[in-house]
């Protein structure tokens, strides 16, 4: 018999019974009640302590210590335990514990057996009550049925997606990361299993959209965008056709247009009325010109040489796609660009035998950026096409963000798994709460009080909700926070170390420092 902390009082339900308690249990504790031939496993969501002589009525607090001489430490625990389901299968009874029924600790080889995924389990940390109990998450169900890991900064984001990570190459997954502030390219998760991707991509192989984005083209440019267009799809008809032997894309965009403004001067000069054709001519050349902007602001990025993208995703390495080196508005572009054509050549995969040829697991570091609350970006189209539709053809989807509120809704509540670490903001936490059915109202109460690297898991991949001590990943990773004074201090001896260096080839050449 495991030890009893409380028993059951007042009414009960088949989900909540409230206990009465002399011992102090902890909030997230696995408790088990026997009734009805059965042992019905719960979690501890509130607790409070109270004495029933030192009620809210005694305003006197000389009054307050005498009794407490008196009577010492007599107080009680209240509390209260949602029922989880039958410790077999979790099923929740049909009927409620009696009044007076054990509240006992809950066996740890029964969370054990509960926390334990045969095959597909991913370790992930440890009970936080019970640190003996190892907890494993489902990895096919992680995966197929998408991700959040969300927390305030510093609460352990960049540890846990680590680990997680790491987890996955143990099994040979293959791991697409979108690294916006360069976090995970020196991360080593094991020799040889990072695949740095630089963030290079082939103007011939952009969409419309996203070159017209990239272009700086407003929505409403609604002339600017029809002779872009036509630009567009002339260019590509001229390679498809095999009019051309170079492969200059933008080139011929560009040259097409210059085309273009040259029949509209010469319609000019024949009709010097007609002002469509200035009209057409200003804008074909404000076309033109961000065009070619766009080559100095991103010809770093668009290669010509570049190959398709899905051909740099290898298989049972941690895919690191790092966007550090370029700006938001180019990195929605890419990632918009990364996640249509891994969904793409997955369909066609599973269709025709050719494309990507096995599962991938997308990972998005600052994902509210990409998929705003109230603001629409290339990204979050594919984002939510992939929420929606990546479980049909094994692309998964991890949503990483330390400012929930700011991530879009419709994204967040696709996905059927959180891991929850330490959020202070109510307004992340309501924003959080309405995304997920099965956070509750004490689980999200406990969110501030949670410590670096402590989790609430919940959702598909794990057969109940918990709180987790998320293990500390042992490779090395770059996101944490910087030790300020230490990097002054490092920074003082460089130029003290430069100045000595410079006095010692002066006297070296005769001078006098």
């Amino acid at each position: 018999m495991n030890q009893i902390i409380g028993r059951c009082i007042g009414e009960t339900s088949p989900t909540q019974v409230n206990f009465i308690s002399k011992e102090m249990p902890s909030v997230g504790e696995y408790v088990s009640l026997e009734y009805n031939g059965k042992t019905v496993l719960g979690m501890i969501e509130t607790l409070v302590r109270g004495s029933v002589s030192i009620n809210g009525e005694i305003y006197d607090p000389e009054t307050i210590e005498k009794i407490r001489l008196i009577e010492g430490d007599d107080h009680y625990i209240r509390g209260s335990v949602k029922i989880l389901g039958d410790i077999n299968d979790l099923k929740i009874p049909r009927t409620p514990a009696p009044p007076g029924t054990p509240v006992e600790v809950a066996d740890p080889s029964v969370l054990k057996r509960i926390f334990h995924i045969e095959r597909s389990g991913l370790k992930l940390g440890n009970l936080i009550t019970q640190e003996e109990v190892e907890v494993e998450v489902d990895i096919n169900k992680m995966v197929t049925r998408h991700l959040a890991v969300l927390a305030m900064t510093g609460a352990g984001k960049s540890n846990t997606v680590s680990v997680i990570v790491d987890g996955l190459l143990r099994v040979n997954g293959s791991v697409l990361i979108f690294d916006m502030h360069s976090e995970y390219v020196n991360t080593e998760f094991g020799m040889g299993k990072v695949n740095v991707i630089k963030p290079q991509i082939n103007p011939l192989y952009l969409s419309f959209a996203e070159l017209k984005k990239l272009s700086n083209i407003p929505s409403n440019a609604y002339v600017q965008e029809r002779y872009f267009r036509k630009a567009y799809k002339s260019a590509q008809k001229t390679l498809t056709q095999g009019l051309t032997t170079g492969k200059d894309f933008l080139g011929l965009i560009e040259g097409k247009l210059e085309s273009w403004i040259v029949e509209a001067e010469a319609d000019s000069e024949g009709n010097s009325g007609n002002s469509t054709n200035a009209a057409d001519k200003k804008s074909i050349t404000d076309v033109l010109n961000k065009l070619q902007h766009m080559r100095d602001k991103y010809g770093n990025i668009l290669s010509l040489e570049a190959r398709d993208v899905t051909d740099n995703i290898e298989l049972g390495k941690a895919n690191i796609m790092d966007l550090g080196p370029v700006d938001e508005f180019a990195s929605d572009v890419i990632v918009s660009h990364v996640l249509r054509n891994v969904l793409k050549s997955r369909k066609e995969y599973l269709r025709t035998g050719n494309g990507i040829g096995f599962p991938i697991f997308t990972i998005l570091e600052e994902a509210h950026i990409l998929a705003p609350q109230n603001r629409t970006t290339e990204s979050k189209l594919w984002i939510s096409r992939i929420a929606r539709e990546g479980r049909k053809f094994g692309v998964g989807l991890c949503l990483v963000s330390q400012s929930p509120k700011s991530l879009d809704s419709d994204a967040l509540s696709q996905a059927n798994n959180m891991i929850i670490l330490r959020l202070v903001e109510p307004t992340d936490q309501n924003h959080v709460q309405r995304a997920s059915e099965s956070l509750s109202d004490d689980l999200i109460a406990q969110l501030p009080s949670l410590n670096i690297g402590e989790a609430i898991v919940l959702g598909l991949m794990t057969r109940i909700p918990t709180l987790v001590k998320v293990d500390e990943f042992q490779g090395k990773v770059s996101g944490g926070d910087l030790n300020i004074v230490e990097e002054w201090s490092r920074s003082i001896e460089e130029d003290e170390k430069d100045l000595e260096e410079q006095r010692r080839e002066y006297e070296d050449l005769g001078g006098d420092y």
